[in-house]
């Protein structure tokens, strides 16, 4: 069962949205705990890097593993 253009855009849209805010959250709860000190426009400027890269990452390994999964490599690993 594949999924639905409009379902992955909301579950890519959720994903980037989650990830920014945990991004965030997790750099305010960190950054003071190991003496790091910057200002809160700082942390969203780093978590939207931090964001952009995951998402990078993410559509890469997909794009990857779509391909693996084709009939054209199906079995190989068998």
């Amino acid at each position: 069962m594949s999924q639905g253009r409009r379902l992955s855009l909301i579950e890519a849209g959720t994903n980037v949205v989650v990830g920014y805010l945990l991004a965030l959250a997790t750099q305010l709860a960190v950054f003071p705990a190991v003496g790091v000190s910057v200002t809160l426009l700082d942390n969203l400027r780093i978590s939207t890097a931090f964001v952009a890269v995951s998402l990078v990452r993410s559509y890469l390994l997909r794009r990857i593993f779509n391909r693996l999964g084709t009939p054209q490599h199906a079995g190989e690993d068998r």
